[in-house]
């Protein structure tokens, strides 16, 4: 499994989703947002990509790059719930009042 690979992530602000390139493949996270919260509802990422273990490179990132707008995450998406579930201690603080993981 690959770690601490930077990855060069991209805000699409239009299609309201993080984006990303891994190997010549695309790679995605939807959201929408609301006031001071972002949720996050879709991962979007090739099997192979996820085989690799990309998907919790990109998942730590795009967590980084919300942290730092200081916007809470509601973590729709089963994947980023479970990321999010497993390293709780590091996100809890990036969660609304009242959303439990």
């Amino acid at each position: 499994m690959m770690q601490d690979v930077s990855l060069q992530i991209t805000d699409n602000e239009f299609h309201r989703q993080f984006e990303t390139e891994i190997d010549g493949e695309k790679a995605k996270i939807e959201y929408a947002s609301q006031e001071r919260k972002i949720f996050l509802t879709k991962v979007v990422m090739s099997d192979e990509l996820k085989e690799k273990g990309m998907m919790n490179d990109f998942i730590e990132q795009v967590l980084a790059i919300i942290e730092e707008r200081n916007v809470r995450v509601v973590p729709t998406s089963p994947d980023i719930a479970k990321f999010m579930r497993s390293n709780k201690l590091k996100y809890k603080s990036m969660l609304p009042a009242g959303i439990a993981l």
